[in-house]
């Protein structure tokens, strides 16, 4: 795997990012359906015209494809069919046109969603999981993932908020990891350098809390959650094996990346496309 240097990679962020800011479009999913290819998940159901790429001929399976963990929640989003499909697919696509756009890794234009399924999951070596603070998980689906994991798989947790939520997912997590617990990392652990050289550990609010924000600075979506904690999960080998992205919301910073040009620069050009690019890098080098 080819990674270019940090100096060159943060030059044409600066130039790809602010030379073309809305290029995905932003959509949403019209009912609790999922269409085999995300780009049919339109809001009126219609294809969307969406960027996509050639995947190379002599390897057409060789590709980097963002998969997103479906689980169940003790609280269902009706109409979009469950807490595991938000931001689904903006945030999805949009963030594999700028991993691919951005870095040399050949990626799959469309993405993947899995059960927690030991046969699906093994395709897979770095799955997105989102919005656990209600999830709810059986033994046997605890016993999956943990195998996933300490197997080589990398889990990325992301977007809960407050002392309620991370109560509710620890619960989740003592029953994958009974005799593990998640460690708060320092801006300086590696994770957070990969290929973009990070100086803070971010906290990104969704696009709605950030204008409500603005002018005061806040950054936080509720009281108990001023601070972002960014906790891993390692493995014998002190590997990374689960970000834990808590009081923050990277995926909001990529399928809202068009809303809006100040929370284009402040939030999504910054911090949710560096800090995600750096993380999958992370898992595909460990």
């Amino acid at each position: 795997m080819k990674i270019p240097s940090a100096c060159l990679v943060l030059s044409l962020l600066g130039y790809c990012l602010a030379a073309d800011p809305a290029s995905p479009t932003n959509f949403g999913i019209k009912d609790g359906t999922m269409p085999e290819d995300p780009r049919e998940a339109g809001r009126s159901g219609q294809f969307l015209d969406f960027p996509t790429w050639p995947v190379s001929k002599e390897l057409p399976n060789d590709l980097f494809t963002f998969c997103r963990l479906r689980h169940n929640s003790e609280r269902s989003r009706r109409s979009r069919g469950g807490d595991w499909l938000t931001d689904y697919p903006d945030a999805d696509l949009n963030f594999s046109y700028r991993l691919q756009q951005l870095t040399s890794l050949q990626v799959s234009p469309k993405g993947a969603v899995v059960d927690i399924d030991a046969e699906q999951m093994r395709h897979y070596p770095f799955i997105y999981m989102i919005e656990p603070g209600h999830i709810t998980l059986s033994d046997e689906q605890a016993k999956t993932m943990r195998d996933y994991m300490m197997n080589g798989g990398f889990i990325m947790v992301d977007d809960f908020w407050g002392e309620e939520e991370w109560g509710n997912f620890y619960v989740a997590l003592k029953q994958i990891f009974p005799d593990r617990e998640p460690q708060e990392l320092s801006v300086d652990h590696e994770i957070f350098h990969m290929v973009f050289p990070l100086k803070v550990k971010p906290q990104i609010p969704s696009v709605g809390h950030a204008m409500e924000g603005r002018s005061q600075g806040i950054t936080y979506e509720r009281e108990d959650a001023q601070t972002p904690h960014y906790r891993a999960i390692f493995d014998d080998k002190k590997r990374i094996i689960m970000m834990i992205c808590h009081n923050t919301d990277l995926g909001d910073g990529w399928e809202e990346e068009g809303t809006d040009p100040w929370y284009f620069r402040e939030f999504s050009e910054k911090y949710a496309y560096p800090l995600g690019i750096n993380i999958v890098f992370y898992a595909l080098t460990h």
